[in-house]
């Protein structure tokens, strides 16, 4: 998918700005505080229907207005050009458009805009929580496998009211077995999809991490979240006691983890906080290739602050990675100095913000 005109209104500190970006490589420039990364937070919501850079909605809407748009003009891979957009209000109302037709369900718009986002906090993915791993993984498998989301909301809707039982002491209760053993069956599914994508997902990591760290030999692995030697329904009722003590479900996928190692050793331990970048950069430049090999598309990539994570070389390398794949890509920076080797690409566009105001180069 490629974003053809991007139109946003009453966004942060930006009234009103539209944008005919470039196909491969567009660049925005500007001082901090200009509004350059609120474009990209704008393109972010397409993709995910929340801000990078806030949980709360309301204060992404222009002092004084009430509601913030984001519409688009895009076309796939096949050629077929849609019109997409959303909208939130004061009163904390959504609602989605595609192709005229308004929807509350955030799943058919971001389904179609496949969104990445490398920013300074990017190195989270490794130095985070769980959650922020579990997150990467499922990206990958809600572009691509078209039961993964139902499946993960089933999984979701059954831990939900396990949870509610174990607090009640009511588990035992036939028909709460019934729905236990369900969770376990669906669990058991969304592991599989989960460790499925990380094995394909291996080997193309391999070879990019090499690329950005010829020092070091890093290793991914997939942790599902309990005991690998037991099914998951055995593990529920081994832990019952202790699941209802604390109140909730301690074992299951949504414990899964994706381990980062460097000789058998913690990542987070060996590599400095250059290094986590550059394997960061790795793991979501193998996201975008794998992502492309399975589904036969693009992606749309988003660096924000790209100057103050990766040095020129690296930058260069990670931009370079990126086009090979048709990835269409959107960077900002403070100043073009920071991408001084952006003349050697044809396709780019330029932009500069300030004070809210968007303005071609």
């Amino acid at each position: 998918m490629k974003l053809d005109q991007v139109q946003l209104t009453n966004f942060r500190n930006i009234s009103n700005a539209t944008l005919l970006p470039s196909q491969q490589l567009t660049v925005i420039t500007g001082k901090n505080g200009s509004g350059k990364s609120s474009l990209l937070e704008a393109l972010f919501y397409l993709g995910f229907g929340r801000s990078f850079r806030t949980s709360k909605h309301l204060s992404v809407i222009r002092h004084e207005s009430s509601s913030f748009s984001v519409f688009a003009r895009c076309t796939d891979e096949a050629g077929k050009t849609s019109s997409v957009g959303l909208e939130r209000s004061l009163t904390n109302s959504f609602n989605c458009s595609i192709n005229g037709e308004h929807s509350q369900r955030l799943a058919d718009l971001v389904s179609l805009i496949p969104v990445q986002l490398f920013t300074p906090q990017s190195t989270d993915l490794i130095l985070g929580s769980p959650s922020e791993r579990r997150k990467f993984c499922d990206w990958g498998l809600f572009h691509v496998e078209q039961s993964f989301h139902l499946l993960f909301q089933h999984y979701s809707k059954l831990l939900k009211q396990r949870n509610a039982v174990l607090k009640q002491n009511e588990l035992r209760a036939p028909e709460n077995q019934f729905w236990e053993q369900q969770l376990a069956v669906t669990g058991e599914r969304l592991s599989s999809q989960r460790e499925a994508y990380i094995e394909a997902l291996t080997p193309i990591f391999n070879r990019i991490s090499k690329e950005f760290l010829p020092e070091f030999s890093l290793e991914i692995s997939y942790y599902r979240g309990w005991d690998k030697e037991l099914p998951l329904n055995e593990v529920f009722h081994k832990k019952y006691e202790y699941d209802h003590k604390i109140g909730h479900t301690s074992s299951g996928p949504h414990k899964a983890d994706l381990r980062f190692k460097v000789n058998h050793t913690s990542a987070q331990e060996i590599l400095s906080r250059g290094q986590l970048r550059m394997a960061v950069a790795a793991l979501q430049l193998s996201q975008t290739a794998l992502f492309t090999q399975q589904s036969s598309r693009k992606s749309i990539f988003l660096l924000d602050d790209v100057g103050a994570e990766l040095d020129l070389e690296k930058r260069e390398r990670f931009i370079d990675g990126l086009l090979k794949m048709d990835t269409q890509i959107f960077i900002t920076a403070i100043e073009k100095q920071q991408l001084e080797f952006i003349d050697k690409y044809n396709d780019k566009k330029m932009f500069h913000v300030e004070h809210g105001h968007v303005a071609e180069e």
